[in-house]
């Protein structure tokens, strides 16, 4: 199902580190051109920009309760959303994928509708409680069901774990990522905040628990349909 994890991580580490360039897409490059910005810019794709996960990424992420994701349909019509779960959630399969669960929602499965057309997906990790920093992650997803993974020999025992949950924590199923580029987003603009305590209500169905018709969206008519 997936590549297992490098025996010799820091070699690897190497030889990825210093592969030439080839980030950055036609119309980044154009408009780098354009604005002046090339120099900039390669100077960042050359120093911060990598195709897998490092060690110190993965302890970052590893440390996260927030996920930002972007998708988009085969027409190209995007959809943006947001994952979150105990520190930790997003599963590091090796330095070239992870895996985030995908709890029970409103049934729309407007994501993973997105993924089973077109598979580009983009992840923002954002902390922003202790070190301001951002994550980056562009690659290709793909939806894989907990029984897809419990068959697998190569499935990390924290994964059987979370799947073997009988609460509302309960993954109904998970997103793989395979990892083309990582690359930080500079502290510069991201908040410094203070966690505050709130009762999760894990899996619920009840609408108010859920935030209720919070922007007061009038109910739609009856089409007889």
């Amino acid at each position: 199902m997936f590549a297992s994890p490098s025996a010799n991580q820091e070699s690897l580490d190497q030889v990825m580190e210093y592969q030439e360039s080839c980030f950055g897409s036609q119309g980044e490059r154009k408009l780098q051109e354009r604005y002046g910005t090339g120099k900039r810019a390669s100077s960042f794709y050359d120093r911060q920009m990598i195709d897998y996960l490092n060690p110190r990424m993965q302890e970052f992420i590893r440390e996260q309760e927030l996920l930002f994701i972007a998708t988009s349909d085969s027409k190209g019509e995007c959809d943006s959303s947001f994952r979150a779960g105990l520190p930790g959630f997003v599963r590091i399969l090796n330095q070239k994928s992870l895996a985030y669960p995908e709890y029970r929602g409103n049934g729309v499965l407007a994501s993973l509708g997105n993924i089973s057309e077109n598979p580009h997906i983009g992840l923002m990790f954002l902390d922003f409680f202790k070190t301001t920093i951002g994550l980056h992650i562009n690659g290709t997803a793909r939806i894989v069901e907990n029984e897809d993974f419990l068959d697998s020999k190569e499935t990390p025992q924290e994964i059987r774990d979370d799947i073997s949950t009988e609460d509302g924590k309960k993954p109904e199923r998970w997103v793989v990522v395979e990892v083309e580029e990582a690359y930080i987003h500079c502290s510069k603009h991201i908040p410094l905040l203070a966690k505050q305590d709130k009762a999760i209500a894990w899996g619920t169905d009840d609408m108010q628990l859920k935030g209720g018709n919070f922007f007061k969206v009038p109910a739609k008519k009856e089409t007889g349909k």
